[in-house]
């Protein structure tokens, strides 16, 4: 498997630019019979939508080719899930492409929790219209991202696959060529907080006598090299580079995103001197200044956690809901928070409480603790709370036998996403109880790829 896994050079590639591609081991005729069979489904019953892998089944080996693998692996950790979205991407000849956009956006984390998974079973030539991708961008909430470097084309032969930060802007370029191009979107999602590098690391230091990306975001792509790691970013602790902790806190609040996250990157270095000033910027009207704290709380790390467990009483409802989500992106080293927001669950705000139940599913993963708060907000009245809690329960997985009848009631649910993470929430939690729910569901609601209009039965 050591083999399949990514290199420093791949990982520096993806954390700079947010994106890095493989191709497969399968041989040109698997791609060129998937790319007929696609035509055959979109032409006689159009897109299939979530139904892309059960409609054409052979695409499973391309996510099971050992490179591919191996990159989830990397990138993800050896617990990788594809989440229940999927869908294929039909490019026409001569389309004029598509605006630049972000398919997640304003998450507030710069983690690599989520991935974009794109397959090409063409060949994808600039004149085909390839995804086009702005490199750096995936670290950006607003416009400014979408111009903060030169558009890049993924193109490459057909097999190629390319893994994308769920925020990187992207869009579908001009095709100029008279055949169609296709591209088969995935997502998946980190299950379990990084401990340790999982590819094929042998370098420890970011930089290494290196220089990759820009000189005024190095602190930001060290912060997510540690983090990938599974360490804290503790060499920038104590080193400010001469400026001063109020000037950096009010660059927060500028107008430019790039300043604003190269000073909440450079406030770490103030160490747990910097917290108090951070944890009051939450209180500010600006999300973009909010935002920015909470990237410097989360480059602070355990210092942080006792003032954001303070905050989550906080008066104001965005003050607490912005805790709750700077904790849950500190994973594991909040976890002392466990039980502080286990009580916040209990605030009026369904923001409040989606984004806290969120935060149990990665401060509180190590144990059963959280557990029977997590299974009564099930049946919360806020739909983003119940569909949070699905997937917090499926984190935390082995350690939620006590789960089992609360998902088994959500597998019907009305929104077929909290039905699909309920299916792997109890794959996760693996006991013979678990998986007798699990088969009984999956033998009734089987798909047949075979049955269609034309043969039904």
């Amino acid at each position: 498997m050591v083999e399949h896994l990514l290199t420093d050079a791949q990982m520096r590639h993806f954390i700079v630019n947010g994106y890095v591609t493989v191709t497969t081991d399968l041989p040109a005729q698997f791609h060129d019979a998937i790319y007929e069979k696609t035509m055959t489904v979109f032409d006689k019953e159009g897109n299939p939508g979530n139904n892309l892998v059960p409609r054409i089944p052979e695409i499973q080996r391309v996510l099971d080719d050992p490179n591919v693998k191996g990159a989830l692996t990397s990138l993800l950790g050896a617990d990788y899930y594809m989440q229940p979205h999927r869908h294929p991407h039909y490019n026409p000849p001569g389309s004029k492409g598509q605006g630049m956009h972000q398919d997640g956006g304003k998450r507030w984390s710069h983690h690599t929790r989520r991935l974009l998974v794109f397959y090409y079973p063409q060949d994808t030539p600039l004149e085909l219209g390839p995804t086009g991708v702005v490199p750096i961008s995936h670290y950006y909430s607003t416009r400014e991202g979408a111009e903060i470097s030169p558009e890049q084309p993924i193109v490459g032969k057909a097999g190629t696959v390319a893994f994308a930060n769920y925020d990187l802007w992207h869009r579908a370029m001009p095709n100029s060529s008279e055949k169609r191009r296709y591209m088969m979107k995935f997502l998946y999602t980190r299950m379990s907080e990084p401990q340790e590098p999982t590819w094929a690391n042998k370098e420890t230091e970011w930089a290494n006598g290196t220089h990759v990306g820009p000189t005024e975001h190095q602190g930001m792509f060290r912060h997510l090299w540690d983090w990938h790691r599974g360490i804290e970013d503790n060499d920038a602790h104590g080193t400010s580079n001469g400026k001063s902790l109020s000037g950096l806190i009010s660059a927060l609040n500028s107008t430019s995103e790039s300043v604003g996250l190269r000073a909440a990157y450079e406030l770490p270095g103030f160490g747990e001197a910097a917290v108090p000033a951070l944890v009051q910027c939450l209180q500010d009207e600006s999300e973009m200044t909010r935002r920015n704290a909470c990237y410097a709380l989360n480059a602070v790390g355990t210092p942080a956690v006792e003032r954001l467990r303070e905050a989550l009483k906080d008066s104001c409802e965005y003050v607490r809901s912005n805790a709750a989500e700077a904790l849950g992106d500190l994973g594991t080293k909040a976890e002392p928070a466990v039980p502080a927001l286990i009580e916040t669950l209990k605030d009026l705000s369904g923001n409040v409480r989606a984004r806290t139940i969120e935060a149990l599913g990665t401060t509180g993963q190590t144990s059963a603790i959280a557990v029977p708060a997590i299974v009564k907000a099930l049946e919360d009245e806020n739909p983003g709370v119940r569909r949070n809690s699905v997937f917090a329960l499926a984190r935390i997985g082995k350690d939620a036998p006590g789960a089992i009848e609360g998902l088994q009631n959500v597998l019907f649910d009305e929104n077929r996403y909290v039905r699909g993470d309920a299916v792997h929430a109890l794959y996760r939690i693996g006991t013979p109880a678990a998986k007798a729910v699990l088969l009984h569901h999956l033998e009734t609601t089987r798909w047949c790829p075979l049955t269609s209009k034309e043969s039904t039965f």
